[in-house]
């Protein structure tokens, strides 16, 4: 149960960060390798904690 709160925790701060960072760049292609990065984070974490 603590293990679900934790990573639904961490999954909405790394969503947050990333759409607080993402206003604040320009470029569409630096945009696409933040979204990759979180979505690999996002991946990651889904694979650590829900296994």
């Amino acid at each position: 149960m603590i293990e679900d709160v934790k990573y639904y925790a961490i999954a909405i701060l790394a969503i947050v960060i990333g759409i607080t960072v993402l206003r604040k760049m320009a470029g569409c292609v630096v945009r696409i390798i933040v979204m990759l990065v979180l979505l690999a984070i996002l991946a990651a974490l889904y694979y650590l904690y829900l296994q």
